[in-house]
């Protein structure tokens, strides 16, 4: 089992654990404190049903009576209207104040589990059991939480620190390859954040990594995780340094939003969206050929998209650009990457640069 520690300021800490098959034994448990006996597993239907009876047996076991609370899965159920009916249900259950919360689901169930924790009853804790591999290695870290709204991604939303991650990599057997594949993306960027090491790593295990051998993907999501919480220890509220991880993420919540939710994955308009702010660094002068190559190589060697094949509106894409959370001052600012390990924070972009390379990837509709 691998142990990383999320250190943060007022001597606030908490563990992510990582093994292979991490919900088939109970002995980590013991160095778990838990407020109560007492918690829900909120998870969504289809995950609920391959994996909610195993882990509320697992903490059966362990003396914790845990509920299970579902709801729809998808992206576009990461709404406001969802969550009050959680709320609804997390009161029907009697939850109190030292009540805990277990999300058991991929980004969706991650990213609205915890804004449900955060703002039920002024906040309850929360643990984050991620089972896809998009979730593993971002979105179950850094207690970023948020759901979305019609104008946009992530737009309500809290800065709230789970006490602990438990990532179970056997979660990942059943994980469609679609899905598989979009965590890959988030893997990606990462190593382009950190440097070519970590790269040649995943070029070097590429074939390990598409057929999920565990022993590779403890050391792939471990490594993803440590860099992650790096950047989450220095800039914990995304005041600076923290807006590094949204490499390919401006271009891509946009795209999200202008196809429709649910019709790209989010880790496949990352995908497009780090080859769309690769063009950009190009053309500013900011990168080189060779990077921008190198990129695209190792995103095609993993099976992701380089391009939208649905039609993109330039108003809805516009629309969902001029309202992204990194705007300041009513410009767009984007993290856009000089070479791998040196991502450069904080450049204006202007909107005509972007239309110029909207329709390398993707098909434009006026």
């Amino acid at each position: 089992m691998r142990e990383v520690v999320v250190s943060l300021s007022e001597g606030r800490a908490y563990k992510v654990l990582v093994d292979a098959s991490l919900f088939s034994w109970s002995d980590w448990l013991c160095g778990v404190s838990f407020p109560s006996f007492c918690g829900v597993i909120l998870t969504n239907d289809r995950v609920g049903e391959l994996y909610a009876p195993r882990v509320q047996e697992f903490f059966a076991h362990c003396g914790y009576s845990v509920h299970v609370v579902t709801i729809p899965d998808g992206e576009e159920y990461k709404n406001l209207r969802v969550v009050e009916e959680v709320y609804h249900k997390l009161l029907a259950l009697g939850l109190d104040r030292k009540s805990f919360l277990l999300t058991l689901g991929g980004g969706v169930v991650t990213d609205l589990g915890g804004f449900v924790a955060s703002t039920f009853l002024r906040g309850i804790a929360y643990y984050q059991i991620p089972t896809s591999l998009l979730a593993q290695v971002d979105s179950s870290i850094g207690g970023k939480t948020g759901v979305n709204l019609e104008e946009g991604k992530n737009l309500v939303g809290t800065f709230y620190q789970p006490l602990g991650v438990f990532i179970d990599l056997s979660f990942l057997d059943t994980l469609p390859e679609r899905e598989y594949r979009e965590g890959l993306a988030e893997v990606v960027k990462t190593a382009l954040l950190e440097g070519e090491e970590f790269v040649d790593f995943l070029r070097i295990h590429k074939e390990k990594i598409v057929e999920r051998e565990k022993g590779i993907l403890e050391e792939m999501v471990t490594r993803a995780i440590t860099y992650k919480k790096r950047v989450v220890e220095e800039d914990e509220k995304e005041k600076g340094l923290r807006s590094v991880l949204n490499y390919g993420h401006t271009i891509g919540h946009a795209l999200e939003r202008a196809t429709g939710y649910g019709v790209l994955r989010h880790g496949e308009a990352v995908s497009v969206g780090m080859r769309g702010e690769a063009l950009l660094a190009l053309r500013i002068g900011i990168s080189t050929e060779r990077v921008y190559r190198l990129q695209e190589d190792v995103l095609k060697e993993f099976g992701l998209p380089l391009r939208v094949s649905q039609r993109v509106e330039i108003a809805e894409f516009l629309s969902a650009l001029r309202k992204d959370k990194k705007k300041e001052g009513g410009r767009i600012r984007f993290t856009l990457l000089e070479r791998p390990g040196k991502p450069l924070l904080g450049i204006e972009v202007e909107e005509e640069m972007v239309l110029e390379i909207l329709p390398e990837i993707c098909e434009v509709q006026q």
